[in-house]
């Protein structure tokens, strides 16, 4: 029996890596996989003759470039142009090469900065978007219109899923440019092996926040991928592609920050500096299509806090960041 032939690109990256080592579990699944030194996903020329030479038959379309508020600030043109290229490069050059399927990871802030919540996949494209991330969101929502467009024209099968906020093994624990749970890991993990009294917090702890381990992203996205054409497309509306991926559940900052001192053991005080910002009150996904669908998240918060924080400790020396 033919091995399904599957490239996973940006295969080291936390979702990456975490579709890489479930997909390895299929015996059916033969991996493509290149590092940026192998393939240079901006350059046209070299997606396309990979593409040409490779005979792929899936894509996980996982690779982008990614940071938190301070790197998006800092540039916006880094984050518009290469996301963009790279999803153009590999979109098109699937096509070209008759790829039968291709999943777009996407994420949460295409959806608008004041969207009801949960935020379900109809928002897109209905109010204005965070500022302090929008050419990342916009070259997002630009993937989903490629893999859309290109099934209008060309009657292709490509998938887009939007998660939720991702945390797990191989995050980024940079103490600048990381997400709200590597950075906390971090902060409470230093103050306990510096014998520290508190440790404080951004905002008021108010605001409320979804959180999906990324082995549960990896387990929904070959889930959606594996989902016949006609299952897929009777849960979509005509010309929309994407699908929520997340919880469906959430909870404030407070309870995220109290639940990582435990998980660390950090038995000093917290405080909350209400000075600092608070952000959107709320950033709930909807994900009723999905559930619908026959898939849910198994991984509770504080058992996917405590695993990540057992990987931090292994890899402290080399994590990214």
């Amino acid at each position: 029996m033919k091995k399904t032939r599957i490239f996973v690109a940006g295969h080291r990256g936390m979702v990456g890596s975490a579709l890489v080592n479930l997909l390895k579990k299929d015996a059916n699944v033969e991996l493509v996989l290149r590092d940026r030194n192998q393939l240079d996903l901006l350059n046209q020329t070299q997606v396309s003759k990979f593409f040409k030479e490779e005979k792929i038959d899936q894509v996980y379309l996982a690779a982008a470039k990614v940071g938190g508020i301070v790197a998006n600030n800092s540039f916006p043109a880094d984050f518009i142009y290469e996301n963009l290229m790279i999803e153009c490069n590999i979109i098109h050059s699937s096509y070209k090469a008759k790829v039968k399927k291709l999943l777009f990871l996407g994420s949460s802030c295409i959806y608008p900065k004041h969207a009801p919540q949960p935020m379900n996949e109809q928002s897109l494209l209905t109010g204005v978007l965070e500022p302090t991330n929008e050419p990342y969101a916009i070259a997002k929502i630009a993937g989903i219109k490629l893999c859309e467009s290109y099934n209008r024209q060309y009657g292709t099968d490509f998938r887009s899923v939007m998660p939720t906020n991702l945390y797990g093994p191989n995050d980024n624990f940079h103490p600048e440019n990381s997400h709200v749970i590597p950075g906390l890991l971090r902060r409470f993990h230093q103050a306990k092996i510096n014998n520290e009294s508190k440790v404080t917090a951004w905002g008021t702890g108010k605001p409320m926040r979804e959180f999906l381990h990324v082995d549960d992203m990896a387990r929904a996205c070959v889930f959606v991928m594996n989902l016949k054409k006609d299952e897929f497309d009777k849960n979509i509306e005509p010309m929309l592609s994407h699908i929520n991926i997340g919880t469906g559940v959430d909870c404030t900052i407070r309870e995220l920050v109290e639940t990582i001192a435990s998980v660390v053991g950090f038995t000093g005080n917290i405080e909350f500096d209400d000075s600092k910002p608070d952000g959107t009150p709320r950033k709930l996904m909807d994900v009723s299509r999905l559930k619908s669908l026959g898939w849910q998240s198994t991984t509770s918060l504080e058992h996917g806090l405590s695993s990540t924080y057992e990987w931090f400790l292994s890899n402290i020396e080399q994590y990214r960041g």
